[in-house]
C-alpha cells in the first residue's frame, strides 16, 4: 500500500479524531499517520484539545441552543427580553483602576448589560466546545472575515491581534443579537484556552466596564459608539480576562471600531 493510494484529507483527519471516519477508511488513515509523523502529531494535539474541552464543557455541550441565539431572530423585530436563571446569577460591578476604561459616559442600563452579556456567554459556551467547526470563517481569512462581518452588522468589525497575550485568531461567525446581527470572534492559546469577542448594537452610547460571571466563565462588557462589546473566557481567572479585554479595548479604540 503506498502513500498515493491512502492519501487522506484534513477533514478525514478531523473525522478520525471525532470518531466519525467511515469504517472502510480507518485502516488507510492509520497507515497514513504511521508514515507521516507530522500529521500524527497534529492529530494527537487535536485529540488532547478535544479531551480538554470535553472535560470542561460536557455539562453544557448537550444543552439545546438558547432561543436568543436562533438565527430566525434576525428576521424578527427586536422585543423585550426575559432572563432566566443564567442571567439571574450574573454578578456585576464597575471595573476601575485602568485609565481609559472608566467613565466614558453614563452608567449602563442593567437590561442592556444583561442581554448582551447573557447572549455572549451563551454563544461562548456553545462554540468553544467545537473542535472541527467552531467558526464560519477561519482566522487565515482575517481581511475577508472583517469585511463580511462589517457589511452584515453595519459597524466596523475589527479582529484585534492578541498574539502578545498568547492568543491566535481562530475565526468568527455571524450571530443574532438583541438588536439585530452580532459579530462573534474566537481566539485560542497554545494550551487550548479560548476567548471570544461578541459585539452587537446597543442603544447606549459609552459605558463603563462591567464584569459578569457564571459558574465556569467570566465576561467583561463595555460599550462605545453605540456598539456593545463582551469579551468572554478565562474561567475564573479574572486578571487574565482583564488583560485580554484591555488589549481588545485599546486596539478597538485605535481602529475606531
Amino acid at each position: 500500500m503506498n502513500d498515493h493510494r491512502i492519501s487522506v484529507t484534513e477533514d478525514e483527519l478531523h473525522a478520525h479524531v471525532d470518531g466519525e471516519l467511515p469504517a472502510e477508511r480507518r485502516a488507510d488513515v492509520e497507515a497514513w499517520l504511521d508514515a507521516h509523523p507530522d500529521d500524527a502529531e497534529r492529530v494527537q494535539s487535536w485529540r488532547a484539545m478535544a479531551e480538554m474541552l470535553h472535560a470542561r464543557y460536557d455539562s453544557v455541550a448537550q444543552e439545546p441552543v438558547p432561543a436568543r441565539l436562533e438565527l430566525e431572530r434576525l428576521e424578527r423585530r427586536p422585543r423585550q427580553w426575559l432572563y432566566g436563571a443564567a442571567a439571574a446569577v450574573l454578578v456585576a460591578f464597575v471595573a476601575g483602576g485602568t485609565a481609559g476604561w472608566v467613565a466614558h459616559g453614563a452608567a449602563n442600563a442593567p437590561s442592556t448589560f444583561q442581554s448582551l452579556t447573557a447572549d455572549a456567554l451563551d454563544a461562548h459556551r456553545l462554540y468553544v466546545v467545537e473542535v472541527r467547526h467552531p467558526v464560519e470563517v477561519g482566522g487565515n481569512e482575517r481581511d475577508h472575515l472583517q469585511a463580511w462581518l462589517t457589511r452584515r452588522c453595519g459597524w466596523t468589525v475589527f479582529a484585534p491581534n492578541l498574539e502578545a497575550s498568547g492568543l491566535k485568531l481562530v475565526g468568527g461567525r455571524l450571530l443574532p443579537g438583541p438588536n439585530g446581527p452580532a459579530s462573534f470572534l474566537m481566539y485560542e492559546g497554545a494550551s487550548g484556552e479560548r476567548y471570544t469577542i461578541y459585539t452587537s448594537k446597543t442603544e447606549n452610547g459609552a459605558t463603563q466596564m462591567r464584569y459578569a460571571k457564571t459558574d465556569k466563565d467570566g465576561a467583561l462588557f463595555w460599550a462605545e459608539r453605540g456598539v456593545g462589546y463582551v469579551v468572554s473566557g478565562g474561567g475564573t481567572d479574572r486578571d487574565r480576562l482583564t488583560k485580554v479585554a484591555q488589549a481588545v479595548y485599546d486596539q478597538a479604540e485605535k481602529s475606531g471600531g
